[in-house]
């Protein structure tokens, strides 16, 4: 489908961050299908809202489970966030970023104990 793929521009930035994969020697199975390709798959169910299952194999992005499984390893591995932080940091540097229009969301940052020294909270409840 066209411009779904990954540009060789946006492929360059995102390869480096994606963990690397040793194949094993003694019982090395079948090769794995290539990072940029299962990358473009990705992209293609986000995009279309298709299920996982039904990724058209003569597209060429291998199977959907295998692109599922990618997308689950690289998030786990914190690829997205990696990014995310790098394009920042690329706008920034251009000065295409308006950081009056910022919002701050913080249901992604976690507080493990809550603030310290706050102790017991008294009940609220009618005695």
């Amino acid at each position: 489908m066209e411009g779904l793929e990954v540009t060789d521009e946006l492929w360059q930035r995102i390869q480096p961050l994606l963990p690397v994969v040793q194949r094993r020697h003694r019982w090395p199975g079948r090769k794995r299908r290539d990072d940029r390709s299962c990358l473009n798959g990705i992209l293609f169910v986000l995009a279309t809202g298709i299920r996982w299952d039904r990724l058209p194999q003569q597209l060429g992005y291998g199977s959907g489970m295998t692109c599922w499984r990618r997308l689950r390893d690289w998030t786990v591995a914190g690829v997205w966030d990696q990014l995310h932080v790098l394009l920042l940091a690329e706008l920034h540097a251009a000065e295409q970023l308006d950081w009056s229009r910022a919002v701050v969301d913080a249901t992604h940052i976690r507080a493990k104990r809550g603030r310290p020294g706050l102790g017991q909270v008294p009940s609220t409840a009618l005695a």
